[in-house]
């Protein structure tokens, strides 16, 4: 459901943890809503453009736990989550008694279960809360909230969740539900730009002009949305990463991870994986995702100098 049926009193003070594409748009909105917005990210930079903007920096996530009632993650994985909360400087032991940590991240869904109960013992409640939409919807406040956790942390963080997010889903009242969906979202997202790249890609072998093929297929049963936007960067020939190539080497590894448990088969998941995984084993891993067309041989990107830019070697 819509979080607009929730109606819990506004926090005084909200942590973002993570000011990437995502986490900046969404500690920015954050801020417009009349949140005090504290931050911490790894790169200090980042972290004081924010303050110029009108926030506050801390220099840990330490630090930043005892002023928020609310903290929200936005890092890129589970890993780097166990740091934010458990490492050196870490926030879990610095939290206050029923505030709540809110995980932004696509992780496994057991994972992010085992975390609910594990932050449960330092009386911290927690949000199992994955993210979709892009920089440009966290900017303007619109991204989409898969979330899944117990009755109290909505209460606490419902005007929060509002802040960020045009949709939260509540799809469980224990985590897990939220990240289950998250990947299943991120199986149809990475085989939409793998299928975009592979089509794209074979216009341009048969000589199509490429910008003509993007008009016809955007307004044509084929289009997905992947493909309007993704293929959009490789008209420009700008692979400038919005979200990474090795994002979906990350991400479809973990839905290749979630259905083998069941031995469930995923034929599409593991090709469209395997080409990621060859994009960025070529050099292309920190490039946006749009650069898995570059795994295809004999064909001129546009924008490139070079003829047979893709070609593998």
């Amino acid at each position: 459901m819509n979080s607009s049926a929730m109606t819990a009193p506004r926090p005084r003070d909200v942590g973002v943890i993570g000011l990437g594409a995502m986490g900046g748009g969404m500690a920015r909105s954050l801020r417009r809503a009349g949140h005090t917005v504290h931050v911490f990210d790894v790169r200090p930079e980042v972290a004081r453009a924010f303050v110029a903007e009108g926030g506050a920096s801390c220099g840990s996530p330490a630090q930043l736990a005892p002023h928020c009632d609310v903290i929200v993650s936005v890092v890129v994985n589970a890993a780097q989550t166990e740091s934010v909360l458990f490492g050196e400087g870490g926030c879990a032991a610095a939290m206050k008694p029923g505030s709540v940590f809110v995980m932004c991240s696509t992780v496994d869904p057991g994972w992010s279960a085992a975390l609910e109960q594990r932050l449960a013992q330092q009386g911290i409640l927690y949000l199992d809360a994955p993210i979709s939409g892009g920089a440009a919807r966290a900017e303007a406040g619109q991204i989409t909230m898969m979330t899944a956790g117990r009755p109290q942390a909505y209460e606490r963080c419902g005007s929060v969740l509002d802040a960020m997010a045009a949709k939260v889903y509540r799809l469980g009242d224990s985590a897990g539900a939220g990240s289950k969906v998250k990947v299943i979202n991120q199986l149809l997202a990475g085989v939409h730009i793998a299928a975009a790249a592979e089509a794209m890609a074979l216009g341009l072998r048969e000589g199509v002009d490429a910008a003509a093929l993007y008009e016809v297929i955007t307004h044509s049963a084929g289009n997905s949305w992947m493909f309007e936007n993704r293929m959009a960067h490789v008209l420009a020939g700008d692979y400038t990463p919005l979200s990474a190539v090795d994002i979906f080497v990350k991400d479809l590894g973990i839905v290749l991870d979630v259905a083998r448990a069941t031995r469930f088969p995923l034929p599409l998941s593991s090709t469209a994986h395997q080409m990621f995984m060859q994009a960025s084993s070529a050099g292309h891993g920190r490039e946006d995702d749009s650069a898995v067309i570059k795994i295809f041989p004999g064909i001129a990107l546009p924008g490139s100098n070079t003829p047979d830019q893709g070609k593998t070697k």
